[in-house]
Protein backbone atom coordinates (compact mmCIF):
# COMPACT_ATOMS: atom_id res chain seq x y z
CA UNK A 1 0.00 0.00 0.00
CA UNK A 2 1.57 3.25 -0.74
CA UNK A 3 1.14 5.89 1.71
CA UNK A 4 0.86 9.77 0.39
CA UNK A 5 3.59 12.01 2.06
CA UNK A 6 1.68 14.29 2.98
CA UNK A 7 -1.82 12.60 3.89
CA UNK A 8 -5.15 15.20 2.74
CA UNK A 9 -8.93 14.36 2.69
CA UNK A 10 -8.53 11.62 -0.45
CA UNK A 11 -5.42 10.25 1.04
CA UNK A 12 -7.47 9.23 4.30
CA UNK A 13 -8.39 5.96 3.50
CA UNK A 14 -5.00 4.91 2.87
CA UNK A 15 -3.92 6.60 5.91
CA UNK A 16 -6.21 4.90 8.13
CA UNK A 17 -5.43 1.63 6.73
CA UNK A 18 -2.13 1.79 7.39
CA UNK A 19 -2.55 2.73 10.99
CA UNK A 20 -5.42 -0.26 11.51
CA UNK A 21 -2.04 -2.66 10.14
CA UNK A 22 -0.05 -0.92 12.47
CA UNK A 23 2.53 -0.30 9.20
CA UNK A 24 5.96 0.69 10.62
CA UNK A 25 6.73 1.77 6.90
CA UNK A 26 4.51 4.63 6.79
CA UNK A 27 5.91 5.71 10.46
CA UNK A 28 7.49 9.20 9.27
CA UNK A 29 4.87 9.58 6.54
CA UNK A 30 2.26 11.02 8.88
CA UNK A 31 0.94 10.87 11.88
CA UNK A 32 -2.37 11.10 13.58
CA UNK A 33 -4.47 12.23 16.10
CA UNK A 34 -6.94 11.10 18.91
CA UNK A 35 -9.57 14.02 19.88
CA UNK A 36 -10.85 12.19 22.94
CA UNK A 37 -6.94 11.92 24.62
CA UNK A 38 -5.52 14.72 22.96
CA UNK A 39 -2.32 13.13 21.90
CA UNK A 40 -0.88 12.19 18.76
CA UNK A 41 0.70 8.81 17.38
CA UNK A 42 2.64 6.91 14.73
CA UNK A 43 0.95 4.69 12.21
CA UNK A 44 2.49 1.86 14.12
CA UNK A 45 1.76 2.76 17.49
CA UNK A 46 0.42 -0.41 19.76
CA UNK A 47 -2.49 1.50 21.58
CA UNK A 48 -5.96 0.32 21.44
CA UNK A 49 -7.61 1.40 17.74
CA UNK A 50 -9.56 4.81 18.60
CA UNK A 51 -12.67 5.55 16.82
CA UNK A 52 -12.84 6.63 13.35
CA UNK A 53 -14.57 9.79 13.75
CA UNK A 54 -11.99 10.79 16.35
CA UNK A 55 -8.90 10.47 13.95
CA UNK A 56 -7.35 13.15 11.95
CA UNK A 57 -4.18 12.47 10.14
CA UNK A 58 -1.30 15.31 9.97
CA UNK A 59 1.38 15.26 7.29
CA UNK A 60 4.23 15.78 10.46
CA UNK A 61 3.84 15.90 14.24
CA UNK A 62 4.72 19.70 13.61
CA UNK A 63 1.05 20.27 12.15
CA UNK A 64 -0.15 18.09 14.61
CA UNK A 65 1.31 20.28 17.45
CA UNK A 66 0.21 23.41 15.86
CA UNK A 67 -3.35 21.64 16.39
CA UNK A 68 -3.27 21.80 19.94
CA UNK A 69 -2.20 17.79 20.15
CA UNK A 70 0.78 16.30 22.36
CA UNK A 71 3.01 13.45 21.70
CA UNK A 72 1.74 9.81 22.55
CA UNK A 73 4.00 8.55 25.61
CA UNK A 74 4.01 5.47 24.08
CA UNK A 75 5.14 5.21 20.65
CA UNK A 76 6.79 8.63 21.20
CA UNK A 77 6.31 9.88 18.10
CA UNK A 78 8.52 13.05 18.55
CA UNK A 79 11.77 11.02 18.78
CA UNK A 80 13.91 9.82 16.47
CA UNK A 81 12.08 6.46 14.74
CA UNK A 82 14.15 2.95 16.19
CA UNK A 83 15.56 2.54 13.01
CA UNK A 84 16.67 5.99 12.20
CA UNK A 85 18.63 5.67 16.17
CA UNK A 86 20.32 2.44 15.00
CA UNK A 87 21.90 3.69 11.60
CA UNK A 88 23.05 6.39 14.00
CA UNK A 89 24.63 4.41 16.26
CA UNK A 90 25.72 1.99 13.73
CA UNK A 91 27.70 5.14 11.59
CA UNK A 92 29.26 5.88 15.07
CA UNK A 93 30.64 2.19 15.33
CA UNK A 94 31.43 2.08 11.16
CA UNK A 95 33.91 5.47 11.92
CA UNK A 96 35.52 3.42 15.25
CA UNK A 97 36.17 0.92 12.67
CA UNK A 98 37.44 2.97 10.01
CA UNK A 99 40.35 4.33 12.57
CA UNK A 100 40.98 1.52 14.75
CA UNK A 101 44.70 0.49 15.46
CA UNK A 102 43.52 -2.59 17.12
CA UNK A 103 41.11 -5.00 16.32
CA UNK A 104 37.72 -4.86 18.29
CA UNK A 105 36.04 -8.19 18.88
CA UNK A 106 31.93 -8.70 18.48
CA UNK A 107 30.90 -8.47 22.27
CA UNK A 108 33.36 -5.18 22.52
CA UNK A 109 31.13 -3.21 19.56
CA UNK A 110 28.23 -4.72 20.70
CA UNK A 111 28.43 -3.28 24.33
CA UNK A 112 29.57 0.19 23.05
CA UNK A 113 25.97 -0.09 20.88
CA UNK A 114 23.92 -1.52 24.23
CA UNK A 115 22.58 -4.40 21.88
CA UNK A 116 23.18 -7.98 22.55
CA UNK A 117 25.93 -9.29 20.39
CA UNK A 118 23.12 -11.14 18.05
CA UNK A 119 20.99 -8.28 17.59
CA UNK A 120 24.00 -5.93 16.92
CA UNK A 121 25.69 -8.27 14.42
CA UNK A 122 22.07 -8.35 12.74
CA UNK A 123 21.37 -4.58 12.70
CA UNK A 124 25.20 -3.94 11.47
CA UNK A 125 24.72 -5.99 8.48
CA UNK A 126 21.09 -4.61 7.57
CA UNK A 127 22.38 -1.02 7.92
CA UNK A 128 25.97 -1.64 6.21
CA UNK A 129 25.52 -4.24 4.13
CA UNK A 130 28.26 -6.29 5.77
CA UNK A 131 29.18 -8.21 8.87
CA UNK A 132 31.48 -6.11 11.53
CA UNK A 133 34.70 -8.19 10.89
CA UNK A 134 33.95 -7.93 7.34
CA UNK A 135 33.36 -3.95 7.28
CA UNK A 136 36.38 -3.93 9.25
CA UNK A 137 38.93 -5.74 7.30
CA UNK A 138 37.57 -3.55 4.05
CA UNK A 139 38.53 -0.40 5.76
CA UNK A 140 42.11 -2.52 7.24
CA UNK A 141 42.86 -3.24 3.76
CA UNK A 142 41.84 0.31 2.27
CA UNK A 143 44.37 1.56 4.72
CA UNK A 144 47.34 -0.49 3.87
CA UNK A 145 46.88 0.22 0.35
CA UNK A 146 47.25 3.62 1.73
CA UNK A 147 50.10 3.24 3.79
CA UNK A 148 51.90 1.30 1.20
CA UNK A 149 52.00 4.26 -1.35
CA UNK A 150 53.94 5.80 1.54
CA UNK A 151 57.48 5.86 2.73
CA UNK A 152 58.84 2.93 5.22
CA UNK A 153 58.77 -0.70 5.43
CA UNK A 154 56.21 -2.69 4.52
CA UNK A 155 56.14 -4.35 7.51
CA UNK A 156 55.62 -1.30 9.42
CA UNK A 157 52.81 -0.60 7.07
CA UNK A 158 50.86 -3.31 7.22
CA UNK A 159 50.94 -2.91 11.42
CA UNK A 160 50.17 0.89 10.73
CA UNK A 161 46.65 0.01 9.05
CA UNK A 162 45.46 -2.00 11.65
CA UNK A 163 46.59 -5.35 11.10
CA UNK A 164 47.65 -7.39 13.96
CA UNK A 165 49.82 -10.13 12.03
CA UNK A 166 51.99 -9.64 9.22
CA UNK A 167 51.52 -13.54 8.40
CA UNK A 168 47.57 -13.05 7.99
CA UNK A 169 47.89 -10.16 6.19
CA UNK A 170 49.97 -11.84 3.47
CA UNK A 171 47.71 -14.71 3.11
CA UNK A 172 44.99 -12.12 2.17
CA UNK A 173 46.83 -9.87 0.30
CA UNK A 174 46.26 -11.05 -3.35
CA UNK A 175 42.34 -10.53 -3.33
CA UNK A 176 42.93 -7.46 -1.35
CA UNK A 177 45.95 -6.03 -3.50
CA UNK A 178 46.19 -8.58 -6.11
CA UNK A 179 49.98 -8.28 -5.99
CA UNK A 180 52.47 -8.79 -3.56
CA UNK A 181 52.34 -6.15 -0.84
CA UNK A 182 55.88 -4.88 -1.85
CA UNK A 183 54.99 -4.95 -5.95
CA UNK A 184 51.89 -3.00 -4.95
CA UNK A 185 53.80 -0.41 -3.35
CA UNK A 186 55.93 0.12 -6.51
CA UNK A 187 53.01 0.49 -8.40
CA UNK A 188 52.88 -2.65 -10.43
CA UNK A 189 56.49 -2.93 -11.33
CA UNK A 190 57.35 -6.17 -12.25
CA UNK A 191 54.35 -7.05 -12.88
CA UNK A 192 53.15 -8.37 -16.21
CA UNK A 193 50.01 -7.15 -17.37
CA UNK A 194 48.91 -8.32 -21.42
CA UNK A 195 46.49 -6.03 -22.84
CA UNK A 196 44.95 -5.54 -26.39
CA UNK A 197 42.45 -2.89 -28.18
CA UNK A 198 39.51 -3.88 -30.52
CA UNK A 199 36.72 -2.47 -31.79
CA UNK A 200 33.59 -3.76 -32.15
CA UNK A 201 29.58 -2.37 -32.64
CA UNK A 202 30.14 -0.59 -29.38
CA UNK A 203 32.71 1.22 -30.03
CA UNK A 204 36.45 0.59 -28.55
CA UNK A 205 37.16 -2.25 -26.11
CA UNK A 206 40.18 -2.88 -24.17
CA UNK A 207 40.81 -6.19 -22.34
CA UNK A 208 43.74 -6.90 -19.81
CA UNK A 209 45.25 -10.07 -17.91
CA UNK A 210 47.70 -10.20 -14.88
CA UNK A 211 49.02 -13.91 -14.30
CA UNK A 212 45.64 -14.62 -12.12
CA UNK A 213 43.13 -13.48 -14.87
CA UNK A 214 41.71 -10.77 -16.59
CA UNK A 215 41.86 -7.84 -14.92
CA UNK A 216 39.88 -5.55 -16.93
CA UNK A 217 37.20 -5.14 -19.63
CA UNK A 218 36.80 -1.40 -20.60
CA UNK A 219 34.64 -0.15 -23.43
CA UNK A 220 34.49 3.52 -24.80
CA UNK A 221 35.16 5.67 -27.75
CA UNK A 222 38.74 6.86 -27.54
CA UNK A 223 40.99 4.10 -27.47
CA UNK A 224 43.81 5.81 -26.06
CA UNK A 225 41.81 7.05 -22.89
CA UNK A 226 41.63 3.41 -22.23
CA UNK A 227 44.81 2.48 -22.10
CA UNK A 228 45.45 5.57 -20.09
CA UNK A 229 42.81 4.29 -17.40
CA UNK A 230 44.91 1.04 -17.51
CA UNK A 231 48.11 2.62 -16.89
CA UNK A 232 46.62 4.87 -13.56
CA UNK A 233 45.39 1.63 -12.27
CA UNK A 234 49.34 -0.07 -12.73
CA UNK A 235 51.15 3.04 -13.01
CA UNK A 236 54.60 0.69 -13.01
CA UNK A 237 53.49 -2.67 -13.86
CA UNK A 238 55.01 -3.69 -17.48
CA UNK A 239 52.27 -2.99 -19.94
CA UNK A 240 52.79 -6.08 -22.59
CA UNK A 241 50.50 -6.05 -25.72
CA UNK A 242 49.11 -9.03 -26.25
CA UNK A 243 50.28 -12.50 -28.71
CA UNK A 244 48.69 -14.19 -30.67
CA UNK A 245 46.59 -16.24 -28.11
CA UNK A 246 45.74 -13.48 -26.21
CA UNK A 247 44.43 -12.03 -29.75
CA UNK A 248 41.83 -14.91 -29.62
CA UNK A 249 40.75 -14.02 -26.21
CA UNK A 250 40.15 -10.25 -27.18
CA UNK A 251 38.25 -11.74 -30.12
CA UNK A 252 36.06 -14.26 -27.74
CA UNK A 253 34.91 -10.90 -25.41
CA UNK A 254 33.98 -9.38 -28.75
CA UNK A 255 31.95 -12.30 -29.86
CA UNK A 256 30.43 -11.76 -26.59
CA UNK A 257 29.65 -8.54 -26.58
CA UNK A 258 28.01 -8.92 -30.15
CA UNK A 259 26.13 -12.21 -29.79
CA UNK A 260 25.76 -12.73 -25.85
CA UNK A 261 23.75 -16.06 -26.66
CA UNK A 262 27.26 -17.72 -27.29
CA UNK A 263 28.49 -17.63 -23.42
CA UNK A 264 31.63 -16.16 -22.17
CA UNK A 265 34.25 -18.15 -19.43
CA UNK A 266 36.92 -16.34 -18.61
CA UNK A 267 39.38 -16.47 -15.47
CA UNK A 268 38.98 -13.49 -13.66
CA UNK A 269 41.12 -11.46 -11.68
CA UNK A 270 38.92 -9.73 -9.58
CA UNK A 271 39.73 -7.34 -6.69
CA UNK A 272 37.31 -5.56 -4.81
CA UNK A 273 35.83 -5.48 -1.00
CA UNK A 274 34.41 -8.29 0.48
CA UNK A 275 30.81 -6.50 0.10
CA UNK A 276 32.01 -6.11 -3.72
CA UNK A 277 32.58 -9.80 -4.58
CA UNK A 278 29.36 -10.55 -2.94
CA UNK A 279 28.07 -8.35 -5.50
CA UNK A 280 29.89 -9.38 -8.33
CA UNK A 281 29.05 -12.80 -7.83
CA UNK A 282 25.43 -12.20 -7.50
CA UNK A 283 25.47 -10.47 -10.87
CA UNK A 284 26.73 -13.31 -12.54
CA UNK A 285 24.29 -15.49 -11.12
CA UNK A 286 21.70 -12.81 -13.27
CA UNK A 287 20.49 -15.35 -16.12
CA UNK A 288 21.19 -13.59 -19.57
CA UNK A 289 18.04 -11.75 -20.90
CA UNK A 290 17.00 -11.09 -17.58
CA UNK A 291 17.41 -7.78 -15.15
CA UNK A 292 17.33 -7.54 -11.51
CA UNK A 293 16.90 -4.00 -9.43
CA UNK A 294 19.22 -3.10 -6.90
CA UNK A 295 17.34 -3.87 -3.90
CA UNK A 296 16.87 -7.49 -5.46
CA UNK A 297 20.62 -8.20 -5.19
CA UNK A 298 20.82 -6.75 -2.32
CA UNK A 299 18.07 -9.00 -0.72
CA UNK A 300 19.70 -11.91 -2.73
CA UNK A 301 22.97 -11.29 -0.92
CA UNK A 302 21.19 -10.78 2.56
CA UNK A 303 21.38 -6.99 2.88
CA UNK A 304 17.77 -5.72 2.16
CA UNK A 305 18.64 -2.36 3.25
CA UNK A 306 21.60 -1.90 1.16
CA UNK A 307 20.44 -1.57 -2.49
CA UNK A 308 22.79 1.83 -2.73
CA UNK A 309 25.57 0.16 -1.48
CA UNK A 310 24.69 -2.38 -4.55
CA UNK A 311 24.68 0.41 -6.94
CA UNK A 312 28.23 1.43 -5.57
CA UNK A 313 29.60 -1.91 -6.13
CA UNK A 314 27.96 -1.83 -9.52
CA UNK A 315 29.81 1.28 -10.70
CA UNK A 316 32.93 -0.33 -8.86
CA UNK A 317 33.16 -2.82 -11.07
CA UNK A 318 36.13 -2.68 -13.99
CA UNK A 319 35.52 -5.69 -16.07
CA UNK A 320 32.64 -5.38 -18.61
CA UNK A 321 30.40 -7.72 -19.72
CA UNK A 322 31.88 -10.65 -17.78
CA UNK A 323 30.45 -9.33 -14.81
CA UNK A 324 27.36 -7.82 -16.15
CA UNK A 325 26.49 -4.94 -14.01
CA UNK A 326 24.40 -3.91 -17.16
CA UNK A 327 21.87 -6.09 -16.05
CA UNK A 328 21.13 -4.03 -13.11
CA UNK A 329 18.06 -1.83 -13.25
CA UNK A 330 16.18 0.67 -10.78
CA UNK A 331 12.69 -0.79 -9.05
CA UNK A 332 10.80 1.08 -11.55
CA UNK A 333 12.74 -0.16 -14.67
CA UNK A 334 14.96 2.63 -15.37
CA UNK A 335 18.69 2.14 -16.66
CA UNK A 336 20.45 3.74 -14.23
CA UNK A 337 24.17 5.09 -14.30
CA UNK A 338 26.63 2.59 -15.95
CA UNK A 339 30.16 3.11 -16.33
CA UNK A 340 30.60 2.73 -19.68
CA UNK A 341 27.23 4.53 -21.09
CA UNK A 342 23.67 4.59 -20.68
CA UNK A 343 23.47 4.00 -24.28
CA UNK A 344 25.88 0.55 -24.34
CA UNK A 345 24.13 -0.34 -21.27
CA UNK A 346 20.49 -0.56 -23.35
CA UNK A 347 21.74 -1.82 -26.26
CA UNK A 348 23.43 -5.07 -24.21
CA UNK A 349 19.75 -5.74 -22.68
CA UNK A 350 18.34 -5.61 -26.23
CA UNK A 351 21.07 -8.32 -27.49
CA UNK A 352 20.53 -10.34 -24.86
CA UNK A 353 16.65 -10.17 -25.41
CA UNK A 354 17.17 -11.37 -28.91
CA UNK A 355 16.30 -15.20 -29.23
Amino acid sequence: MKVPDTPTMTDANACWAAMLARDPAADGRFVYSVKTTGVYCRPSCPSRRPNRRNVHFYGSRAEAERAGFRPCRRCRPDESALAERQAKTITAICRQLETANEIWTLAELAAQAGMSRYHFHRVFKSVTGLTPKAYAAAHRARRVRSELARSGSVTEDIYEAGYNSSGRFYEASQSILGMTPSRYRAGGADTEIRFALGACSLGSILVAMSPHGVCAIALGDDPESLVRDLQDRFPKARLVGGDEAFERLVARVVGFVEAPAVGLELPLDIRGTAFQQRVWQALRDIPLGTQESYGEIARRIGTPKAARAVAGACAANTLAVAIPCHRVVRTDGDLSGYRWGIARKAELLRREREP
